[in-house]
């Protein structure tokens, strides 16, 4: 299901924003459950904790602090270099190359840019799975925030400043809708990646299941 844009909808965009996962590949693909089991293996012998309590802690911090790296920190003082890299050691096959998707990110005029609460490192693999390479002109990840995760007002001040970036003429997309409430603030364009049920919120513009096609609306 999507909503469609209007002409004028995204006229004065000059910087498309896009999340990584489950956003530039579908949900389907379930790249990010291998990532929960690295996450739960990584805790528990850490933290010397069971996978129930694991679990938990998982879904505490991320509702919480945004990531469970945020919680991990926040709570236990624990490094980020070794979580980051221990979990993102995954198979990127359950991917699969998208010329489409492909074709219409790169029709877009302005700076396209991906913004994810993962790495740098681990976003260059899942783009580079998806036939994505090239297509985007910076790729940020939450070490470019200083760890700090979306959807923190602090994070997204700190890429966009990187980048340049001037809100009022970007356009967000993100299968997280707690991740555009500050974009929508901002003064950013908000579109919703993946089932609509959360689309009645004020910040969010437009939602879509199909990104290519949406896109190819844009142009």
């Amino acid at each position: 299901m999507t909503s469609l844009p209007f002409p004028t909808d995204f006229s004065h965009v000059r910087a498309w924003v896009f999340d990584l996962d489950n956003t530039l590949y579908p949900p389907r693909m379930r790249l990010f459950d291998q990532i929960e089991v690295r996450m739960r293996a990584w805790m528990r012998r850490e933290l010397s904790i069971d996978d129930a309590e694991a679990d938990r802690l998982r879904a505490d911090y991320w509702t919480r602090y945004g990531t469970t790296l945020a919680g991990l920190m926040a709570e236990h003082g624990l490094p980020a270099d070794d979580f980051l890299r221990d979990v993102h050691e995954i198979d990127f096959g359950a991917l699969e190359a998208d010329p489409a998707l492909a074709a219409a990110i790169a029709a877009l005029p302005g700076r396209r840019i991906v913004y994810t609460n993962g790495t740098r490192p681990y976003a260059l693999q899942v783009l580079k799975a998806r036939g994505l390479t090239g297509v985007f002109d910076a790729v940020y990840g939450v070490e470019h925030a200083g760890l700090v995760p979306k959807p923190e007002r602090a994070a997204f001040e700190a890429v966009f400043a990187l980048d340049d970036l001037a809100p009022d003429q970007g356009a967000m997309f993100e299968d997280d809708p707690r991740n555009l409430a500050v974009p929508h603030a901002m003064g950013m364009r908000t579109v919703l990646v993946g089932p609509p049920e959360a689309t009645r919120a004020d910040h969010i513009h437009h939602h879509t299941d199909d990104l290519a096609g949406f896109l190819s609306q844009l142009v």
